[in-house]
């Protein structure tokens, strides 16, 4: 059998709707249009979100820190695996995984990954998006709508509706919202730090308590860090496969350093900010206080708008990921494709305050599975392979390519991912967010990160060369 062409398909498809390798003419992101696209998916609600839920725990001076520390390590995580993959190759991330995970256990993976972590980051998107429209309605016609689960769940569904009429249009639409939402979401984030020390002083917002105090303050800022770390593996799913759109590794890289770190590391600062001065965790209550009505009712229109810009693009990525499921998934036209990726998105957002109140939860159960998959592909990608794949064995069926492992799965690859998971639950416990011993020194993801990859290496040598599977001995690029 013969490897696939990675020929242009433009004219078939949109750019990404193929799990076929993207030419370079077919990526529509360079540096520059990568990195506007970053900044918007960055300075949503959810990075506000993120700075009220660190304010929980720490004060401005441990949060600033705390922010930092741990957008720092995991963006960086982030930006090597699976962006830059993705981007050399311009495979679609689960593509890649093949390599990793075998070429059906990489499905399974994507399977998982999609139900489970992007349908529920796409429902979140969708429950900011009827809060902060539910703020804006309450404010306008003094209704009480803020406080109705049912009518943030019928904004949520609004949201959930125009995201699929902008995914019909495919990335390049993608792309203009994202060009038009991060210009005026830096001028918002910025506005709002002034108006911020208009009203409070320095002195008084880093004297501020956090909102929830702990006793052990050392223990309050790991659980900060520990916050953060997650926050940003959880970018892991979703701009792996917007990479490949990317003209080259470099602009992947760097887009993730401009775009995820620095934007949200700013952004989640000026949340907590705005949450210790106003005394809440919840950002699409601050706008108003801080702006005055109209000013506040503009920004918060705004900011739902910019969300809908995260959801499509969360979306997109999680589609595009099924693509590569089999030849009769990408058979299905694609606007019936995206309303079935949106059916679980659907029901989650039936539910808003369940997801809406337990962030830090949410995040935990992101970070179980995505920090041992970040550590595991970090090591198979740029130690074993030495930053090098086979496309052709990418493409080929279990039985002739040299990903196939065991009949199609990497069995050591899914023991190192459920090692790591089992290292973070006993630090942190997923479901109480309550750290056991040793959580105050090493955190829960980068320990979890570390034994599945170091469990994978070794495993690798000992037992996946030895039987000669894996293609870790011939890598080839063709």
């Amino acid at each position: 059998m013969t490897a696939p062409q990675a020929t242009s398909h433009a004219s078939d498809v949109g750019a990404g709707e193929s799990d076929l390798p993207l030419l370079r003419a077919e990526r529509i992101w360079n540096l520059r249009r990568f990195s506007g696209m970053n900044v918007s998916l960055a300075i949503a609600t959810w990075a506000f979100l993120q700075g009220g839920a660190v304010a929980l725990y720490v004060g401005a001076e441990a949060a600033i820190a705390a922010i930092v520390i741990g957008y720092g390590i995991s963006t960086l995580l982030v930006a090597l695996a699976p962006c830059v993959p993705g981007a050399k190759y311009g495979v679609e991330m689960y593509t890649g995984l093949r390599s990793v995970f075998g070429v059906v256990g990489a499905k399974v993976v994507m399977l998982v990954m999609t139900v489970l972590v992007m349908a529920a980051w796409t429902a979140l998107l969708g429950i900011m998006f009827g809060h902060a429209v539910a703020n804006v309605m309450d404010e306008i016609a003094d209704t009480s709508l803020a406080t109705s689960s049912v009518a943030i769940a019928v904004f949520a569904l609004i949201a959930v509706a125009v995201a699929w009429v902008l995914l019909v249009g495919g990335p390049e639409r993608v792309g203009k919202v994202g060009n038009i939402a991060a210009p005026v979401m830096i001028v918002i984030t910025l506005g709002m730090l002034v108006l911020i020390f208009a009203r409070t002083s320095w002195s008084e917002i880093a004297g501020a308590a956090p909102l929830y105090p702990m006793e052990d303050q050392h223990l309050a800022f790991m659980l900060a860090v520990e916050l953060n770390v997650a926050g940003g593996l959880a970018w892991y799913p979703m701009i792996g496969n917007l990479a490949r759109l990317t003209d080259t590794p470099r602009a992947s890289f760097w887009s993730n350093a401009f775009g995820l770190f620095a934007a949200s590391s700013v952004a989640a600062v000026v949340g907590v900010f705005a949450a210790l001065a106003l005394g809440s965790d919840d950002p699409t209550v601050w706008m108003i206080p801080l702006g005055g009505a109209v000013m506040g009712v503009a920004v918060l229109a705004f900011i739902a708008f910019a969300n809908l810009t995260s959801m499509v693009a969360e979306a997109y990525s999680g589609i595009s990921a099924i693509i590569g499921v089999s030849k009769k998934v990408r058979s299905i036209a694609w606007p019936v494709l995206s309303a079935v990726f949106l059916v679980p998105v659907v029901v989650i957002c039936l539910f808003p305050e369940s997801v809406y109140n337990n962030y830090g939860r949410f995040l935990s159960w992101v970070a179980i599975l995505v920090a041992p998959m970040c550590g595991v592909q970090v090591v198979d990608y740029f130690v074993l392979r030495r930053a090098r794949l086979s496309l052709r064995d990418l493409y080929l069926p279990p039985q002739q390519s040299a990903y196939g492992f065991w009949g199609g799965w990497n069995w050591v690859a899914f023991v190192a991912v459920a090692l790591g998971a089992l290292t973070y639950v006993a630090l942190l416990h997923p479901v109480n967010y309550e750290p056991n011993s040793g959580f105050e020194y090493v955190g829960a993801s980068i320990p979890a990160l570390v034994v599945a990859g170091a469990v994978h290496w070794l495993g690798t040598h000992l037992v996946v060369r030895r039987s000669g599977r894996g293609g870790y001995r011939d890598e080839r690029v063709g």
